[in-house]
């Protein structure tokens, strides 16, 4: 289904104005052929006849070419069929005079997205329904899907949550190649995050392959949240090109470890930041006693034998790395 634009120009004033003329011009030639058709006999008076009856006609179904015209508002457009078959997009704000006979299809009409990311769809409108609830927006919008609870590639349960920035590019495969755009828009959202995630760890794990061409790589959803949106974002528009919409951007609004195992991963997490610090106080630890051993001898401010060296490197290492102040004690006697 390719989209088809009906008029670049708005022509609805014209044909507008047009329908009133006749319509005066009708009213006017009707009640004067009326009043004449008294004075008149023989061949004028079965002219006039005529004519005072196709006036009289065109006054009870004059209104329908009224139905043809259409109002759209900046970035609205309005999919219309005629007699079953696509007839032609109207796109662009103005005042257009269409086919009386064709009506506006938009089997989402009644569909809204929340912000939570729920989708809730009231009765379906008549096929017959016209005015702005049929019509499309273009506008840029926003689906704010709800948290999931998802697997990561080390089988650890994460809730994660995406907001996905979209826009409908074509309304005939929007409304045509799909049952309702938006409903599709919610579910393949859903289906490309949990494509996405199942490959990344929450955190950093070596040799995990995370770029679904077999090679080993560094990333995770809480580290690599920008490539990871993007991954997802590409996975999403990959799935939504049938539906004419384009995702503009995919973010990350919500990530966390499930409640289930949020404790055990917390108690790691601190586990691994303590050692982490530890080991940094080690190193910086053993560099002290190196530089102040180096010092001594250098200066040559005291000669210390093997032992002697070994019990002042004890000594320093306990008083920096221990936990707590460390409480001196003076040694009045002799060194040896």
């Amino acid at each position: 289904m390719t989209e088809k634009i009906l008029h670049k120009k708005p022509n609805g004033f014209i044909a507008l104005c047009a329908f009133l003329v006749l319509y005066i011009a009708a009213l006017v030639v009707c009640c004067i052929g009326a009043a004449m058709l008294e004075d008149m006999t023989g061949a004028g008076f079965y002219a006039m006849l005529a004519v005072v009856i196709v006036c009289a006609v065109w006054l009870c179904i004059g209104w329908l070419p009224f139905m043809g015209l259409k109002i759209i508002k900046p970035q609205e457009a309005l999919v219309l069929t005629l007699f079953g078959k696509y007839y032609g997009t109207l796109k662009g704000e103005g005042f257009y005079m269409v086919n009386p006979f064709c009506q506006a299809f938009n089997p989402a009409a009644k569909t809204k997205l929340g912000q939570s990311g729920d989708v809730t769809t009231e009765k379906a409108p008549s096929s017959n329904s016209q005015g702005t609830n049929m019509k499309i927006s273009l506008k840029v919008m926003t689906l704010s899907n709800a948290k999931q609870k998802i697997n990561d590639c080390l089988g650890n349960p994460v809730e994660i949550g995406i907001a996905v920035t979209w826009r409908v590019t074509d309304t005939a495969k929007a409304v045509f190649n799909v049952d309702n755009y938006k409903e599709f828009l919610s579910l393949q959202c859903d289906t490309a995050l949990r494509d996405i995630v199942r490959i990344y760890p929450y955190d950093v794990a070596p040799n995990v392959d995370t770029t679904g061409d077999g090679l080993a790589d560094d990333g995770s959803l809480r580290g690599s949240s920008e490539v990871v949106a993007k991954r997802i974002r590409d996975k999403i528009q990959e799935k939504v090109a049938e539906a004419g919409l384009e995702i503009i951007e995919a973010r990350i609004t919500y990530l966390a470890y499930a409640p289930e195992i949020a404790a055990a991963m917390l108690q790691r997490q601190q586990a691994s930041a303590i050692i982490d610090a530890r080991k940094m106080i080690v190193d910086g630890a053993v560099g002290m006693v190196e530089m102040a051993l180096e010092r001594l001898s250098e200066n040559h401010t005291v000669e210390l034998d093997e032992e002697r060296k070994a019990a002042m490197v004890s000594n320093l290492l306990v008083v920096l790395c221990g936990n707590k102040d460390a409480q001196p004690v003076v040694n009045s006697g002799s060194l040896y």
